[in-house]
């Protein structure tokens, strides 16, 4: 594995929007062509199906830690470079977090979010300092932003927000704050 994992959370679905999945497929072939290695949920449809599946094409080092439970659901990607098998959700999370050096989060549902806020809590409670991009794809995002502007308004959180996590509307642009901030610590 190379000295620059990543970490990427995304749904299961593609939703409905095809720009969603084109620009997960640019993350991927991007990462892999600046020598990134992509770590993420092990599933093969979807807006993980299009990441890995372009990251892998692009010559990339890809990994997918998928639990036992979700193996069925999300369709266990038969063709990465590594898989792990976790006995829960719990052990994914947490072996997701331990493995990469920042995340990027592109559109998902439920899981995308939770993952999302765990990793921004463990920042706050100072449990690992890695930073979060979060992929606006078409402003699928926007809303979400403007409620994270909302708790900064209303004083509930502990530190600036905005310097742990940062939001960027295409992948290349993405890339490069994550380059040039990992190249920065």
């Amino acid at each position: 594995m190379s000295t620059k994992p990543v970490t990427v959370f995304c749904g299961s679905k593609s939703g409905n929007n095809a720009q969603f999945e084109s620009a997960a497929a640019e993350l991927g072939k991007t990462l892999a062509e600046r020598g990134f290695d992509l770590i993420y949920g092990g599933g093969a449809k979807g807006m993980m199906g299009a990441v890995a599946n372009s990251a892998l094409a692009s010559g990339g080092n890809v990994t997918g830690i998928i639990p036992q439970i979700l193996i069925e659901w999300e369709r266990q990607h038969q063709s990465l470079t590594h898989v792990i098998i976790t006995k829960d959700m719990h052990e994914r999370k947490k072996m997701l977090y331990e493995k990469g050096l920042a995340g990027i989060v592109l559109p998902g549902g439920f899981g995308t979010l939770d993952e999302m806020f765990e990793m921004l809590t463990w920042n706050q409670l100072s449990i690992h300092n890695k930073r979060i991009y979060i992929l606006n794809t078409a402003g699928f995002y926007d809303h979400l932003i403007l409620h994270l502007e909302h708790l900064i308004e209303k004083d509930f959180l502990y530190e600036p927000l905005w310097e742990r996590i940062h939001a960027f509307s295409n992948p290349l642009d993405l890339v490069n704050a994550l380059e040039n901030n990992l190249s920065n610590t």
